[in-house]
């Protein structure tokens, strides 16, 4: 499998001429994200994460594409009909070739005064977690985990770490940031892969890895 990360926190998923995209929200600007995608999995409604006119401009060059999503996100696009289909924590379902397993329901608490917005999380082929906006634990050898959010700190993201304990851990969710805050992250990632003897990095946009 390939994994290509793309803008903020958007992954693009390759196996066997199958591409499943998770994520290419409004701060995806790369073209190239849903080019030829079979299924796009869309973890919550936030801006970052969903861009509703770019979905149905990828559905319109695309027949045959579907969109797997949470209730929250679903309601936005009700005019693909049948081609969005709702999961949500504990369905397994079988896309473009990929198994994805739904985890999680709500986004990270972020307001007092806002309820958290319905959030799932993916896990793919039994290898690769996207949490979407969310601390979701799962055990799994791959994961790509939130690197800043307005509601997250330095010491959520390192518990998240060790409490997964995974193998490999790519750092997304960082378009927040600027070049100083990419040198506090990197740097946190480093020690703590240090730490633990294992793999745990950011990656740029446009960077892939093989699983």
């Amino acid at each position: 499998m390939r994994l290509t990360k793309f803008g903020h926190a958007c992954t693009r998923l390759e196996k066997d001429g199958h591409a499943l995209v998770i994520d290419p929200g409004a701060m995806t600007p790369e073209p190239e994200a849903l080019a030829d995608a079979d299924a796009v999995l869309i973890t919550h409604e936030h801006f970052d994460h969903f861009e509703p006119e770019r979905l149905r401009a990828a559905a319109g060059r695309n027949p045959e594409l579907t969109v797997h999503t949470c209730p929250g996100v679903a309601r936005h696009l009700t005019d693909l009909g049948d081609r969005v289909q709702v999961v949500g924590n504990g369905d397994t379902i079988q896309v473009a070739g990929f198994e994805v397993a739904v985890v999680g329901d709500k986004h990270h608490f972020s307001h007092p005064d806002v309820p958290p917005v319905d959030n799932v999380g993916f896990l793919v082929d039994g290898e690769v977690f996207h949490p979407g906006d969310a601390l979701t634990v799962v055990d799994v050898p791959t994961l790509l985990v939130p690197g800043q959010a307005p509601w997250m700190t330095v010491p959520d993201l390192i518990g998240y770490l060790r409490e997964i304990a995974p193998r490999r851990a790519f750092a997304i969710h960082d378009g927040l940031i600027n070049d100083w805050g990419i040198q506090v992250l990197e740097s946190v990632l480093e020690s703590e892969a240090r730490r633990g003897g294992n793999e745990i990095r950011r990656l740029k946009p446009g960077q892939s890895v093989e699983l």
